[in-house]
């Protein structure tokens, strides 16, 4: 059985590393406006603006995940460089960089070592593509594209296309 629920670059997101309870997917578009005497002001689209994905969850390895798994994303971060970001069911968003990481530790053993770590991971895109092709990986971990769909079908429709 796959457990992978996400890949970040080559860290994997499942319930032997680090599961998430949360997604949480942010869009936004740009309008800047020009004021008008005496109406309100002028909005033109001039484009696409921030897509933000945030990951919540938590690591309690006596009974799932890794201490190390919330390491191994801060050290991604302090690198600073954009990760492929795939879900677990093959679908590719984009290329990602890591903006934040917030971890809070709980329940503490004696030598203060938390015994469960909630965490909130903050990923903002860095790419143009427009994302959403599926992709499959086979047994010895080979991906390809899906090419069962025409490549017109696979893009998101142009206002061409619409028109």
């Amino acid at each position: 059985m796959n457990s992978t629920l996400m890949a970040l670059g080559q860290f994997i997101f499942g319930l032997q590393t680090l599961a998430y309870e949360e997604l949480k997917r942010s869009n936004s578009w740009r309008h800047p406006s020009n004021s008008r005497v005496g109406a309100r002001a002028a909005r033109q689209f001039v484009g696409v603006g921030d897509d933000t994905i945030t990951l919540s969850g938590w690591v309690a390895p006596e009974l799932t995940g890794t201490y190390y798994s919330v390491a191994e994303l801060r050290a991604m971060g302090d690198i600073g460089k954009p990760y492929a970001l795939v879900s677990g069911s093959g679908e590719v968003f984009g290329q990602y960089v890591i903006e934040s990481l917030n971890e809070t530790g709980t329940l503490h053993y004696q030598d203060g070592t938390p015994r469960r770590i909630a965490f909130d991971l903050q990923l903002t895109r860095v790419d143009n593509d427009l994302g959403g092709e599926r992709i499959t990986v086979d047994e010895q971990g080979q991906f390809s594209g899906d090419q069962t769909q025409p490549s017109t079908a696979r893009r998101r429709p142009t206002l061409d296309d619409l028109l």
